[in-house]
């Protein structure tokens, strides 16, 4: 089972991933569905009374999902290996473009090395891969200092954060 970290500290999962595509909704606890079973069943899933979250593949991007952002509560981002960039942007147009507040959580093949910018683009949780040290996990979001660039957190570059502090 993958290890999830939820802002920054190691967590319990209290989702549950809908397998079966015609299996019924759980009567309590979250439950997440990729994109084509919610598009599927979207009104039963918008009349669900528990929490809500879509997994989105790669190459699946937010617009999918835009007009039923309000509803969902979770939306996962699948990477299907670690070098596939994609999941970056679709975190930061949640945040940015579409003010999504809920959980944007990395899935798949997600490491170590990537936690930290994830962070900064927008992910708040992230299912550690198989073989990844938890204790690793926390320590590297301490790895870096500040950031040149803007963040979804902070979107002042450094030198206008820099700027500001001085005034």
């Amino acid at each position: 089972m993958a290890t999830l970290i939820r802002h920054r500290r190691i967590a319990t999962e209290s989702w549950r991933p809908l397998e079966d595509p015609a299996a019924a909704l759980p009567a309590a606890g979250g439950v997440i569905a990729p994109l084509a079973v919610f598009r599927a069943r979207r009104e039963e899933f918008l009349a669900h009374t528990g929490p809500i979250g879509v997994e989105l593949a790669a190459g699946e991007g937010p617009e999918a999902i835009a007009a039923d952002l309000g509803r969902l509560a979770l939306v996962a981002v699948r990477f299907p290996k670690m070098s596939d960039g994609r999941g970056f942007s679709t975190a930061r147009l949640l945040r940015e473009r579409y003010r999504f507040a809920g959980e944007v959580r990395a899935v798949g093949d997600v490491i170590v090395d990537q936690l930290l910018f994830l962070e900064r683009c927008g992910f708040d949780a992230f299912a550690l891969r198989e073989d990844q040290d938890p204790v690793a996990a926390l320590a590297a979001f301490a790895a870096l200092g500040d950031a040149y660039q803007g963040t979804v957190a902070e979107p002042r570059p450094l030198f206008r954060r820099r700027l500001g502090a001085r005034a």
